[in-house]
């Protein structure tokens, strides 16, 4: 589960993705004017509980719908400054590092644990609350494996609007503009939060 807190944040989220999606190759012309309707998020958890794992989803002016996963780190995460989104102040939690998360290693292996093992994105829980809160973006993934797999990061390039995350055990196409439902068979679908057609968020390109 994540635990999110009731915190004040500078820059906001809906203000750092306006500043860092025009400056992706994968972001049409008509979308660079830095104006985006924040559709909803999802999260996926670190097991060791150090770094958040939100993906957020946009739609631009063009009406293409982006996916954004972002990391979010107490500390700078070595040999990734071309990956950084931007640095962030939490009222909570102090000064924040904010990943490209295709690019964090934290990232990767939730990714493919969800696809294979028919994960879903994790509960949402306020500070000192016992309720969860309603998600605004729910994914499923469509596997049967009984166990995560254990993958490693290894490297990543991204081409026209899908980014191939290389781990030493598979590698994951992540779409960066969402579109329909994949034929593939092992992928991560959006289920509801976006319209009443499931869409594909991301597949695994080999196992």
């Amino acid at each position: 589960m994540a635990i999110l807190y009731d915190a004040e944040l500078s820059p906001t989220k809906p203000e750092l993705l306006a500043a860092w999606l025009p400056k992706q190759s994968w972001v049409v012309e008509g979308d660079r004017t830095g104006e985006f309707e924040v559709l909803g998020a999802y999260r996926f958890d670190d097991p060791h509980g150090e770094v958040g794992l939100e993906t957020h989803l946009v739609r631009g002016a063009s009406g293409n719908i982006y996916q954004v996963p972002l990391s979010y780190r107490g500390a700078p995460l070595p040999d990734a400054a071309s990956y950084l989104v931007t640095e962030m102040e939490h009222s909570q939690l102090g000064h924040r590092w904010v990943y490209d998360a295709a690019a964090d290693p934290v990232y990767a292996p939730q990714l493919a644990t969800a696809i294979l093992t028919g994960g879903r994105q994790v509960e949402q829980f306020l500070a000192g609350e016992s309720a969860p809160l309603a998600p605004t973006i729910e994914v499923r993934g469509s596997g049967e494996a009984t166990r995560p797999p254990h993958v490693t990061l290894v490297d990543l390039d991204t081409e026209d609007t899908v980014t191939t995350i290389r781990t030493d055990a598979l590698a994951l196409q992540l779409r960066r503009v969402v579109g329909d439902l994949s034929d593939q068979h092992l992928r991560l679908d959006a289920v509801a939060g976006l319209d009443e057609t499931p869409r594909t968020l991301a597949t695994v390109l080999s196992v």
